[in-house]
C-alpha cells in the first residue's frame, strides 16, 4: 500500500500549450545528466583541494575545464583544426544539472553558468516554451529508500533550486540513478512532475490505451519495451492520477559510454538512424540519456562531436532536434507502462547498490558489507533528528515541514533581508536573536541530515573513499548542529553502529575507525577558525569586515608588533557564522619565531578591561627580546591549548608555506644564477664537445633561465595592464628578451619551469582582445593585432601549450562587430586574418556574410 495523501493534487500549468504542429517523422533528443558530488567541507562550505584532480584545485574544477565549459563553447573544426562555428551545445541538449554542481558553477563561472541559462530560454523560443533543462531531485539520493517526507523535500528543493535559476517550472524531473518505485511515482505526481525518463529495463508491461475496454498487457520486463514513444504511468488504483514516461534507448546510451561513437558524428548519426523505426509511423522519438560529463570528460573530444552532429549531421537526415517536454505536448502518450516495483538504471538488484552488498560496483576483489550497517546507521540517525526537529522546532516554528521545504530560499540566499523575510513567514511568534539562532541550527541540522544520503556514499565498493567519507562528514555535522541545539550526545551511538561495517581496507577496519580517522580529524571550531584568521593575518592586511569561507570577521582591534626575528599580533574579531548567525567574540595572541614555527592561542572575549591587560603585558614580554617569555605570557594568558601551522586549513597552510619559502627561493635564484654566469663557458665547452653536463651546471643554468624568463613574464604583464597606453617599445625589448632565453634554454637542453606564468600569458591575450573588441578603429587595430601574433608566437617559443580557447571565443564574438564596421581598410583585415589564423580560427570568417 502507498504511503501518500488520499489525493495528489498537481500544480498549476504554467506552460503555455502550444498548437500541435504536423509531425516531421524522427525526433532526436539526446539527454545529459551533468551532476557532481556535493564536496564542500560542512563546516567551510568550499571545497578543498583535492590532490587526485591535479593539476586542478579539485574535481568539480577538473571537470569543468574538460566538460562543462566546452559543452558551453563547443568547436566546429575544419580540415585545418581552424574554427568554423562555434556551438552551446545546451541549446540541443536535453539536460539536467545537479542544484548542487549547478550552485558551484554559479560561483566558479558566471559565464559558462549564463551560457547554461540562455540555451534554455533559446530551446524555450524554439520549441513552442519548452526548454531543455530538466530539474534534478536536490542532493541526489535515491528516493525509493527515503521516507515520503525526504521525497516530497527533495523534490521541493529541485524544483526551487530550478525555478530561480531557469525562471519558470520544471516540465521533467531527473531521479537520481533513474531509481523509482510508485510511492516516488506519487510524490511526483503531487508536485506536478509531467514526466521523468527511466531506463528500459525498469518496465514491467505496457499496453495500448484504449477509449473503451481495455487491451492485453504485453511483457516487456527484458528491456524489451519500445523506447520510440511515451507512456503513461498510473498510480495502483488511480487512473486519474499519471506520470509519463520516457524510456531511453539502452543500446544506443551504454554505446555513447562505453563505444567510439563520439570519436565522429558521423558514428553518432548513424547508430542512432539504425533505432529508427520503418513501419511508416507518424512520428517517432529516438531518445537516449547519459552522464553528461561523457561529452569531453570521459570521452575526451565527446563535446565537438555532438556540436557537429545537432547543426550538421541531423539536419542533412531531415530528423528534427527536440526535447522530450516538447515532444509530449506534441505527442501524447498512447500507451500505458506498469514499472517494475523498484529499480534503477545502475544496479541489476533493485536499489540494492545502496543498501546491500549485492556486487554492484565491485570488480576489485572487495566485498560490500558494509553498506547495510552504513545504511542501517544514518536511517537510525534521521529517525533521532526527526524527533528532535520535531520537539524544538514546534516551539519556534509554525510547521516545522513547510519550514524545511522553504529553507532552500536560505540555502540559496543566506543574506539578513531573506533570513528576516524567512522568519516573519515562518515563525510560529516573534523570535528572539538566540531563539532564532537555533531555529537555524535545526534547520541546518535537517540539510546535513538530507546531503548524508547522498547516493554517491553507497555507489563505489569501499567505505573509506572520498565520497563515503563526505557523507560521514554530513552527519557529524548533523549531530554536532543537534547538540549545540537540544544538548544531546548522538555521535557515541551511531559510532558504535557504525563500528558493524567492514571496511576493505586493513589500516581502516570497520566504519567506527574511519569516522575517527577521517570525520572527526576534519570537524572545525570557531575557534580554530579564528587560529586560522590569526596566523594568516601576519601574511594578509585584511579589511575590518573580512569574509573568510562561510564567516563574516569583524575586526574590533589589531596589532602587530615586530621584535628582531619575532613578530606578534594581537587581536579583538566578531566571529559570525553566515549558515546559522551564531557569533562569537574572541580575542587571539599569535607569535611567529621564524621559519615554520607559529604558537597561537585563542579564548573568549572576556571585557576590554581584561583585553587591554593582555595585551600590554604581551607586548611587554616582546620587548624583552625573549621568545620564551612570549610563550610564557601567552600560555598564561590564554592557557595551554595553542594552534601552530599544521592547524591551518590546508590551502592556507600551503599558501603560506610558499611564502615563508619565498625569501629562501630568491636567495637560491640568485645563488644559481651566479654560479650560471660564472661557469658559462665551461657549459658551453661540454655543449660544443657532445659531452655530458654535469648535473650541478645544468640544474643552475635551468634555474637561471626560468628566472631570467619569469622577471621579464612579469615585467610583460606590467606593460600589458593598460591597453590603452601600450609601452610598445619596452614590450618589444621583454618579447625580444624572451626569444632570446628560449633559444638559449634549448641550445643548454634545459626545462623552464613556467606553468603559472603560461596562465598569466593567457589571461594577458585575452585582456587584449577585449580592450580590441571596444576599439575597432585602425589605429588601435594595427597596434594590437600584431602584438597579439607575437604574444602567441613567444608563447609557442617558451614551449606552452597555450589554451586559446577563451581568446578564440572573444574572437569569434568579435566577427559581427568586424563584419557590420564599414571604417575597416584592406590593411586592417590582413592583419585580423594573420590573427585569426595565429589563434586557430578559420580566417575565412571575416569575409563578411553571404
Amino acid at each position: 500500500m502507498l504511503n501518500v495523501p488520499d489525493s495528489l493534487p498537481r500544480a498549476a500549468d504554467t506552460v503555455p500549450t502550444p498548437q500541435r504542429s504536423p509531425a516531421l517523422g524522427v525526433y532526436i533528443t539526446i539527454h545529459g545528466h551533468f551532476y557532481q558530488p556535493p564536496r564542500e567541507n560542512p563546516y567551510l562550505n568550499a571545497i578543498e583541494q583535492q590532490p587526485s584532480a591535479q593539476p586542478f584545485h579539485d574535481w568539480n574544477e577538473r571537470i569543468y575545464y574538460e566538460c562543462y565549459r566546452p559543452n558551453a563553447f563547443a568547436r566546429i573544426l575544419n580540415d585545418r583544426g581552424e574554427v568554423i562555428d562555434i556551438v552551446n551545445n545546451f541549446e540541443y541538449l536535453s539536460f539536467n544539472i545537479g542544484p548542487t554542481l549547478f550552485s558551484w558553477l554559479e560561483r566558479y563561472d558566471l559565464e559558462v553558468y549564463q551560457r547554461i541559462i540562455e540555451a534554455d530560454r533559446l530551446s524555450c523560443q524554439r520549441l513552442n516554451g519548452h526548454g531543455n533543462a530538466i530539474a534534478q531531485v536536490y542532493n541526489h539520493i535515491i528516493l525509493p529508500l527515503a521516507n515520503y517526507r525526504d521525497k516530497l523535500t527533495q523534490i521541493r528543493w529541485g524544483k526551487a533550486d530550478f525555478r530561480r535559476r531557469f525562471g519558470r517550472d520544471p516540465e521533467g524531473m531527473w531521479l537520481a540513478e533513474t531509481a523509482i518505485d510508485y510511492e516516488t511515482v506519487a510524490a511526483l505526481i503531487q508536485e506536478g512532475i509531467r514526466f521523468t525518463i527511466l531506463a528500459p529495463s525498469q518496465a514491467q508491461r505496457c499496453r495500448p490505451i484504449m477509449a473503451e475496454g481495455e487491451a492485453d498487457w504485453q511483457e516487456v520486463s527484458g528491456s524489451q519495451i519500445d523506447p520510440t514513444r511515451p507512456y503513461r504511468c498510473y498510480l495502483p488504483g488511480r487512473t486519474g492520477d499519471y506520470l509519463d514516461i520516457f524510456f531511453y534507448d539502452g543500446p544506443i546510451s551504454r554505446d555513447l559510454g562505453f563505444s567510439d561513437l563520439l570519436t565522429s558524428s558521423q558514428f553518432l548519426a548513424g547508430r542512432l538512424g539504425q533505432a529508427v523505426r520503418g513501419d511508416h509511423r507518424p512520428s517517432q522519438i529516438i531518445g537516449v540519456a547519459t552522464d553528461g560529463e561523457t561529452f569531453g570528460h570521459h570521452k575526451y573530444g565527446g563535446e565537438k562531436a555532438l556540436a557537429y552532429a545537432f547543426k550538421v549531421e541531423f539536419p542533412q537526415r531531415g530528423w528534427t532536434v527536440t526535447n522530450f517536454a516538447h515532444y509530449l505536448s506534441l505527442f501524447p502518450p498512447t500507451w500505458e507502462v506498469e514499472l517494475k516495483p523498484v529499480t534503477a538504471w545502475s544496479c541489476a538488484h533493485g536499489v540494492d547498490r545502496w543498501q546491500e552488498n549485492c556486487g554492484c560496483g565491485g570488480g576489485g576483489g572487495w566485498h560490500q558489507h558494509w553498506r547495510r550497517p552504513l545504511r542501517d546507521s544514518l536511517n537510525w540517525l534521521r529517525d533521532e533528528l526527526i524527533e528532535i526537529y520535531e520537539t524544538l522546532g514546534s516551539e519556534l516554528l509554525q510547521d516545522v515541514w513547510a519550514a524545511r521545504d522553504a529553507y532552500i530560499d536560505l540555502i540559496q540566499d543566506r543574506c539578513a533581508d531573506s533570513i528576516a523575510a524567512f522568519f516573519q513567514h515562518h515563525q510560529c511568534r516573534p523570535l528572539s536573536n538566540g531563539e532564532r539562532i537555533d531555529a537555524l541550527r535545526l534547520l541546518e541540522m535537517q540539510h546535513h541530515a538530507l546531503l548524508m544520503f547522498t547516493s554517491c556514499g553507497w555507489f563505489f565498493d569501499e567505505l573509506s573513499r572520498p565520497e563515503g567519507v563526505q557523507i560521514l562528514r554530513y552527519a557529524a555535522r548533523a549531530m554536532e548542529l543537534a547538540g549545540d541545539v537540544a544538548g544531546v550526545h548522538l555521535e557515541t551511538e551511531f559510532i558504535r553502529q557504525l563500528a558493524a561495517a567492514p571496511s576493505n581496507v586493513p589500516q581502516f577496519g570497520d566504519g567506527a575507525t574511519v569516522y575517527h580517522q577521517l570525520v572527526k580529524t576534519a570537524q572545525i571550531s570557531l575557534h580554530q577558525v579564528a587560529a586560522h584568521y590569526a596566523m594568516s593575518s601576519l601574511f594578509s592586511t585584511y579589511a575590518r569586515q573580512h569574509h573568510l569561507y562561510c564567516y563574516h570577521i569583524e575586526q574590533a582591534d589589531y596589532h602587530l608588533q615586530r621584535m628582531g626575528s619575532l613578530t606578534l599580533a594581537i587581536g579583538h574579531i566578531q566571529l559570525t557564522s553566515t549558515i546559522t548567525t551564531e557569533s562569537q567574540p574572541l580575542v587571539f595572541a599569535v607569535l611567529h619565531l621564524g621559519g615554520w614555527d607559529f604558537h597561537c592561542a585563542i579564548q573568549p572575549f572576556q571585557g576590554r578591561r581584561a583585553y587591554t591587560q593582555m595585551k600590554t603585558g604581551l607586548l611587554h614580554a616582546l620587548s624583552q627580546g625573549s621568545a620564551a617569555r612570549v610563550v610564557m605570557a601567552i600560555t598564561e594568558a590564554f592557557g595551554a591549548v595553542a594552534y601552530g601551522l599544521d592547524d591551518l586549513f590546508a590551502e592556507e597552510r600551503h599558501r603560506l608555506m610558499g611564502v615563508l619559502a619565498r625569501e629562501t627561493l630568491t636567495r637560491l635564484d640568485q645563488l644559481y644564477t651566479q654560479v650560471y654566469r660564472d661557469n658559462y663557458g665551461i657549459l658551453m665547452g661540454f655543449q660544443r664537445d657532445g659531452l655530458p653536463v654535469p648535473q650541478e651546471l645544468q640544474v643552475a643554468a635551468a634555474v637561471a633561465l626560468t628566472h631570467r624568463a619569469i622577471s621579464h613574464l612579469h615585467a610583460l604583464e606590467q606593460d600589458l595592464s593598460d591597453p590603452s597606453a601600450l609601452p610598445m617599445a619596452e614590450i618589444h625589448s621583454h618579447l625580444a628578451e624572451l626569444g632570446a632565453i628560449a633559444r638559449e634554454a634549448r641550445l643548454l637542453n634545459c626545462t623552464l619551469s613556467l606553468q603559472e606564468q603560461q596562465r598569466l600569458l593567457e589571461q594577458q591575450i585575452c585582456a587584449c582582445l577585449r580592450h580590441l573588441a571596444h576599439h575597432l578603429e585602425s589605429e588601435t587595430l594595427s597596434q594590437l593585432s600584431p602584438l597579439l601574433q607575437d604574444l602567441v608566437t613567444v608563447g609557442g617559443v617558451l614551449g606552452f601549450t597555450l589554451n586559446l580557447d577563451p581568446a578564440q571565443e572573444q574572437f569569434y564574438e568579435l566577427l559581427p562587430h568586424l563584419h557590420s564596421n564599414p571604417h575597416l581598410t584592406e590593411a586592417d583585415l590582413r592583419s585580423l586574418r594573420a590573427l585569426a589564423t595565429r589563434l586557430k580560427v578559420d580566417p575565412q570568417l571575416l569575409a563578411p556574410p553571404a
